[in-house]
């Protein structure tokens, strides 16, 4: 593992509507997951070598201060840039350590990850729970294994992912998905949408939360392309034919997803409307909150 310097760690979010976080917080940089399409590899974000993790020096006491020191009370919100659980954390620990600081200084925490490990710290995340909102976002886009991994070679597959997903709901975290994104001519059937839904019915997902898409820039454009070459010939070209270069790439199908999606979703009280997520898990956490102060 190699260490980078941080002046700082939690920072402030840009977009509170997103699953309604005030704070944001990244330990790690890069991520070793190796997903084809991920976006955190374009230039734009100026992550040189990102398949290489790295952490953030002295990043559980500089968490500390700055938890400490902030006034207002919050959600932060991991997961952004890197996965919180990339096969380090199962050494170091960076993640848990963190937590057990949101815990005792009571802000929320509201997880992205793509990897089973977060199970590992389901006993943390019960203490949160007592005193702030808690949400684990699990980013599945096919239920299908083999399919997963050529697109997310070195994470876990769907089926350990979903079986994630049901321990946490198990255990009372409120728990879902990030169907995102969702590649054109890949994974855009009806029969990998309903598939997910019926998976995520049966694993207890309080949510899912689609993309019908994917978008492309720079290197990442470059990377995809390559990757596709590889695993499904013939693909890149379509992309080119389909959408030129363009930065969004919505499936030409999303309508009609879309349409079956909420009707789905609707039929196995599963949510899929952001505001809907953020009141769910935020429920009944206004007071408990004031009466801590």
């Amino acid at each position: 593992m190699k260490f980078i310097p941080a002046k700082t760690i939690i920072t402030k979010t840009n977009n509170i509507d997103w699953f309604g976080t005030e704070y944001n917080m990244n330990i790690y940089k890069g991520c070793c997951h190796g997903c084809i399409y991920c976006d955190s590899r374009s230039e734009c974000y100026q992550i040189k070598d990102f398949d290489t993790v790295r952490a953030k020096q002295d990043a559980i006491e500089i968490i500390n201060r700055e938890l400490k020191s902030k006034r207002k009370k919050g959600i932060v919100a991991t997961g952004s840039m890197s996965d919180p659980y990339n096969p380090f954390e199962a050494e170091y620990e960076f993640t848990r350590k963190a937590l057990k600081l949101i815990n005792k200084y009571n802000f929320g925490i509201a997880i992205a990850t793509k990897s089973d490990l977060v199970t590992r710290d389901i006993d943390i995340l019960q203490d949160i729970k007592k005193y702030s909102p808690v949400i684990v976002k699990i980013t599945i886009t096919t239920g299908d294994d083999s399919l997963c991994k050529k697109l997310e070679p070195n994470v876990a597959v769907a089926s350990k992912r979903f079986d994630a997903i049901k321990r946490l709901s198990a255990s009372g975290i409120f728990t879902g998905i990030l169907l995102m994104p969702v590649l054109s001519f890949i994974e855009d059937s009806d029969e990998n949408i309903l598939n997910i839904i019926r998976l995520a019915k049966e694993s207890g997902a309080k949510f899912i939360y689609p993309a019908f898409g994917v978008t492309l820039r720079q290197n990442q454009r470059n990377y995809f392309f390559k990757k596709l070459d590889e695993q499904f010939y013939g693909t890149t070209q379509r992309y080119i034919k389909e959408y030129g270069f363009s930065y969004e790439c919505r499936s030409k199908r999303a309508t009609a997803l879309w349409k079956l999606f909420k009707e789905e979703c609707d039929k196995a009280n599963i949510l899929y409307k952001m505001q809907d997520i953020i009141t769910a898990y935020k429920k009944d956490y206004e007071k408990k909150q004031l009466s801590l102060f």
